[in-house]
């Protein structure tokens, strides 16, 4: 792991950026984000099919502008671009280790957290970055190591504030910056700060999109 500074910009919804040295790697710019998300992308990472968090024309347009930029995702994702850019769309599953851009990633987790019995769960991998920073997609998956940051998903159809506290809980992060955040509005946002915050037995903060903390 490599240790320079790094640092993470906040976009809407589940999208983040992570920067050191020169060198860009995203994930999740789905269709709820910047238009800018990708912009200076060295690599992009993409957790599951769903369109707030896979854009297809989005990465097409990023993978035609920029011969070098490449992505890693699952096979769903992969299966839909890799044909139109050979050896730039790379299929990754739970298990996998590889090199993006300069960062060593991990990939774990493999099922979207259940919407609901009768919907049909699709497939979901969660990043974790240089051994630190962990986006978990759509899932409230528990690496099987460490974790200094964890991007926290704290609203969505598929989950519960309860769910939310425990899975904090249960990582056991230094920290907790909540993601899949764009449904929330600014009503309840205090009431998860608190709660979350009180309960979740770690630090916990949120960066209004364009927000960056170094890590």
């Amino acid at each position: 792991m490599d240790a320079s500074p790094l640092t993470l910009t906040k976009k809407t919804h589940s999208c983040i950026r992570l920067e050191r040295e020169g060198r860009t790697v995203v994930i999740d710019p789905g269709g709820f984000t910047e238009g800018d998300a990708v912009a200076g992308a060295d690599a992009i990472l993409v957790t599951h099919e769903h369109p707030d968090h896979f854009d297809e024309a989005r990465l097409r347009a990023a993978l035609e502008a920029d011969r070098a930029v490449e992505i890693w995702t699952l096979r769903s994702v992969a299966d839909q671009l890799s044909a139109a850019f050979p050896g730039r769309v790379h299929t990754v599953c739970h298990g996998d280790a590889f090199t993006a851009a300069g960062f060593d990633v991990e990939v774990h987790g493999e099922l979207h957290a259940v919407i609901h019995p009768d919907i049909p769960r699709v497939t979901n991998i969660g990043f974790l970055i240089d051994g630190s920073v962990f986006h978990p997609g759509d899932a409230l998956t528990v690496p099987d190591r460490p974790v200094d940051t964890l991007m926290l998903p704290v609203m969505a159809p598929w989950n519960k504030i309860s769910e939310v506290i425990d899975y904090v809980r249960e990582v056991r992060p230094r920290r907790a910056i909540d993601i899949h955040d764009a449904l929330l509005t600014d009503l309840a946002r205090p009431i998860y700060d608190n709660q979350i915050g009180k309960l979740g037995g770690a630090d916990h903060g949120r960066l209004a999109p364009g927000g960056t903390a170094e890590l």
